[in-house]
């Protein structure tokens, strides 16, 4: 693989000693195995505990409320990093502050204290990419914006 065209500082990051690095994490069970978890640049960092978004996701899709959910790291000034839970509530639901307070007792109950979010958020939509991917950057630059 010769890079990423036109970014050299991507390539850099990509590429090294001439492996190339797709940022993904694995993890090798017992049976060796290899299992894709989640993407190295989507892992939230919370008190020193690795918190991947996709477990999040899977767990919170579970609630009959949510119809799509997208979990992202906001810096926090004691964690490093705080658990926000954005959600696409189903059609009919209203998210409220009961809702969010309800999913993230919901997610207490079946997640390590690091990994449940502490604040969940309500959009109408994602914002996509042209694969179809949420676009999660956009996701937290509007919550550190306060929209």
């Amino acid at each position: 693989m010769a890079g990423h065209p036109n970014r050299p500082e991507a390539t850099a990051g990509a590429i090294v000693d001439g492996c190339f690095r797709s940022g993904d994490i694995g993890v090798k069970d017992a049976d060796g195995c290899l299992s894709l978890v989640d993407r190295e640049k989507d892992m939230v960092l919370r008190g020193g505990y690795h918190v991947y978004p996709r477990e999040v996701e899977e767990t919170l899709t579970g609630h009959p409320a949510i119809d799509q959910v997208a979990v992202v790291g906001i810096p926090h000034e004691v964690h490093g990093e705080e658990v926000y839970a954005v959600v696409v509530a189903r059609a009919g639901v209203r998210g409220d502050a009961a809702l969010a307070a309800g999913i993230v007792a919901r997610a207490k109950e079946r997640m390590a204290a690091s990994e449940y979010p502490r604040e969940v958020l309500f959009v109408d939509a994602f914002p996509l990419g042209p694969s179809g991917k949420v676009l999660k950057r956009e996701l937290i630059a509007r919550i550190r914006s306060g929209d």
